[in-house]
């Protein structure tokens, strides 16, 4: 059974892109090269490496937006309300076929199982808001498929709207009484999950920021020969992309937040990014073992490549869609 060979670890506690292949190798101290290439085509990535890994196939599955609700919500109506309305109905990214959030997330699940897939990477909002009722019934479904997991958290996923407190506070508290589960006894802001000779590592920037002991968890992790992928749920800044790209980007902060009146939350900091999330981005892209970073959020599939290393985000599982991502070992 796949769970049985899955170790999980928590340190310090159509995408209409033609088939292109692009070489990314990068050597480690030792010389030896980590990185090989990748190629896409439509939502099909496939990522090599010269290190001595098992083939992967992985399915990312980002931005489901489940609504489900049930009388133990009943309280938090007035925070959930305009997210529990949205996703009911949305036109599948293949056949146009409409589907609920719900019927979209149980639709690709089964696909995964069906066609053997080896892991699930989820990177956030796969929840319109903490609703108690919706992790468990995702938690159950996913456990149904017995297909190893990784989750990091959408800033939807912990965000009831128009509730008191700041967004660090606001993750913190529904991330222990409604999300827990999610992360199978692991750290929430970051941790690893090792599989076939690759390691998933989640850091959860779903405040747009990156905390010290999360920094200081990543450049642990990068001093190792083991290729990573890295989940997130924001993608991080690339030139010429908009402000959704807001992962330690320059622009980001109190002035070009145009979101915040409708997500009845507070202003993104004024001065912009901390020096930690500046940083962050630095040791990323200076990775010598990062084979990819996979991220959601902005509901638009896309590739960006810095330093040879491929960011690819997802589009919203909503509609369907999912990255059909297979890692191998160079030939």
């Amino acid at each position: 059974m796949k769970r049985r060979n899955f170790i999980t670890a928590a340190t310090l506690a159509g995408l209409g892109i033609p088939l292109t292949s692009f070489l990314i190798n990068n050597k480690q101290k030792n010389g030896k090269d980590i990185r090989g290439t990748f190629s896409t085509n439509n939502n099909r990535i496939s990522i090599y490496t010269n290190a001595e890994v098992k083939p992967i196939r992985i399915f990312h599955i980002t931005d489901t937006h489940l609504s489900l609700d049930d009388e133990r919500g009943n309280l938090y109506q007035e925070f959930s309300k305009r997210m529990a309305g949205a996703y009911k109905s949305n036109a599948h990214f293949k056949t146009s076929e409409k589907y609920s959030a719900k019927e979209s997330f149980e639709n690709t699940l089964i696909l995964a199982k069906e066609q053997d897939v080896d892991f699930l990477a989820l990177t956030g909002d796969i929840f319109s808001f903490p609703s108690k009722a919706a992790v468990d019934w995702a938690l159950q479904k996913l456990n149904e498929t017995n297909i190893p997991f990784a989750y990091v958290a959408g800033n939807h996923d912990w965000h009831f709207e128009g509730m008191k407190g700041s967004s660090q506070e606001l993750r913190e508290t529904w991330t222990e009484k409604h999300l827990k589960p999610m992360y199978q006894g692991n750290h929430p802001l970051y941790s690893a999950y090792n599989f076939n000779g690759v390691r998933f590592l989640c850091i959860d920037n779903s405040t747009y920021e990156i905390l010290p002991e999360q920094l200081e968890f990543f450049k642990m992790q990068t001093k190792s020969e083991i290729p990573i992928i890295l989940l997130m749920h924001i993608p991080l800044y690339m030139p010429g992309r908009a402000m959704d790209f807001g992962c330690a980007n320059p622009n980001w902060g109190e002035k070009s937040d145009n979101g915040f009146e409708i997500e009845r939350r507070n202003k993104w900091r004024k001065g912009g990014h901390t020096k930690t999330t500046l940083d962050f981005y630095k040791e990323v892209f200076n990775a010598p073992n990062l084979l990819a970073v996979l991220a959601g959020h902005t509901h638009r599939p896309s590739i960006d490549i810095k330093n040879g290393i491929p960011q690819v985000v997802s589009s919203h599982n909503a509609t369907g869609y999912y990255s059909d991502i297979q890692i191998d070992k160079m030939p």
